[in-house]
């Protein structure tokens, strides 16, 4: 004999009802978590302010100041305008005009001889090789050219060795090298315009240190005018093995 189920007490009977009511909570919760939204909450310090009560006595000793109102903006000064009648009389001045014309006359005559001319002397080089008479170191003697500038060279190259003097400080970092010395002799027979070329620093200063030694002397000459020449002499810094 097979039992009977009731159908009231039946669990499966409305199990897709069930089923889609879950289903639709389910969907509302999770729409909702998704959607949900948070904000950085920032640090509010909530203080109380705690007021005691007000007695009476406090109340009546309040002092009232009384306070003057604003004095009121100030007024503007009525502006007076006085009426002065012109008695003065300008009288118009006439611009004549500055040109000339050809009839006028000059008044003032510059004659040439008034003009002074001032003479710059012009210092002229010329080659040491081809000029007409050499300078003269003090001392050289000579009847042509030739005799004078070999006297020349030969005072240069005592003139050198006289007052050579190796550095100390070259000496002990072991400098050594030739030197290219470039100069001028004016047209009053000094030495000037002096210029240094060499291996270091030192050795060109005591080259320019010895050139700027070498004395006066008669200027050469060019065609009897007193020109300047320019020079160049090697000094060789040699250390002793």
């Amino acid at each position: 004999m097979q039992v009977k189920k009731n159908p009231d007490v039946d669990v499966s009977r409305n199990s897709s009802l069930y089923f889609a009511i879950g289903l639709c909570l389910m969907l509302l919760v999770t729409n909702g978590l998704l959607n949900y939204k948070t904000y950085d909450k920032q640090d509010i310090a909530l203080d109380i302010l705690q007021m005691g009560e007000l007695e009476d006595e406090d109340i009546i000793n309040i002092v009232d100041v009384n306070i003057p109102p604003p004095p009121p903006p100030p007024t503007a000064a009525p502006e007076i305008i006085t009426v002065v009648e012109d008695v003065v009389e300008i009288e118009e001045t006439v611009i004549e005009s500055t040109e000339t014309n050809m009839d006028e006359a000059i008044e003032e005559r510059v004659e040439v001889s008034d003009v002074e001319v001032e003479e710059v002397e012009e210092d002229i080089s010329v080659p040491f090789s081809v000029v007409e008479k050499v300078p003269i170191w003090p001392g050289c003697t000579g009847s042509n050219n030739a005799e004078l500038k070999k006297c020349f060279q030969d005072q240069m190259i005592k003139h050198v060795n006289k007052n050579f003097k190796y550095p100390q400080q070259a000496l002990e970092l072991n400098i050594r090298g030739k030197v290219f010395v470039m100069f001028n002799i004016d047209s009053k027979g000094h030495v000037a315009d002096i210029q240094v070329r060499g291996p270091d620093k030192i050795l060109e200063r005591e080259a320019s240190r010895i050139i700027g030694l070498v004395p006066k002397m008669k200027p050469a000459k060019q065609r009897g005018k007193a020109v300047s020449i320019p020079y160049s002499l090697p000094i060789n810094f040699v250390l002793a093995d």
